[in-house]
């Protein structure tokens, strides 16, 4: 039997609890989280089969005291894993915790990560949408005048590119959404 183990699995930006959740499992299964390779590329090696709970968070103003922000979560029994596309990754093992134990106290700070994910993530994205739009305004502009392979070819990539964002965008508002609406019933 192999010592290690990689998974692929994908998890949206507000479904970061499933993540955990998954991540959960996995240890409960004898796979500990080791790294992760490409989004939604996870490398496990085997351990002791044990419940663990894993916590990420996202703050890119911890990424700048970094020091300081993991020996906050050090001191409260928190194992650092690593940083991954902005998200700080962490587990502990239940029999460590008194209770049940999270890196966030309360449904507002949750609430808050996923506001900082927006900026971090979507405004980006956004930026960038924008250019494409942009560009696929002018590429069509031009394209009835003049039938040049590679403006065709442009122009195609920039609509398949268009449409893909179109859906990152509604499946994120979607689920923002619905995060949201679930935070505030709590």
């Amino acid at each position: 039997m192999s010592n290690t183990k990689t998974q692929f699995k994908w998890f949206s930006i507000p479904e970061y609890d499933k993540e955990q959740e998954y991540l959960r499992q996995m240890h409960k299964s004898g796979w500990k989280l080791v790294r992760i390779g490409f989004p939604g590329v996870y490398h496990f090696e085997a351990c002791q089969p044990e419940d663990v709970v894993y916590q990420l968070d996202y703050n890119q103003e911890g990424t700048e005291h970094k020091t300081e922000y993991v020996q906050m979560f050090t001191d409260c029994g928190w194992e650092f894993l690593f940083d991954f596309v902005g998200y700080s990754y962490f587990r502990k093992a239940v029999k460590d915790m008194n209770g049940e134990e999270e890196i966030f106290c309360d449904d507002a700070s949750r609430l808050d990560m996923m506001k900082r994910v927006f900026r971090g993530r979507i405004v980006p994205l956004i930026l960038i949408f924008i250019g494409i739009v942009w560009q696929l305004i002018l590429q069509s502009m031009d394209f009835y005048g003049d039938r040049d392979p590679v403006r065709v070819f442009l122009l195609a990539l920039f609509g398949v590119t268009f449409v893909l964002y179109s859906i990152l965008f509604v499946q994120f508002a979607v689920q923002f959404y619905a995060y949201k609406k679930r935070m505030k019933s709590r």
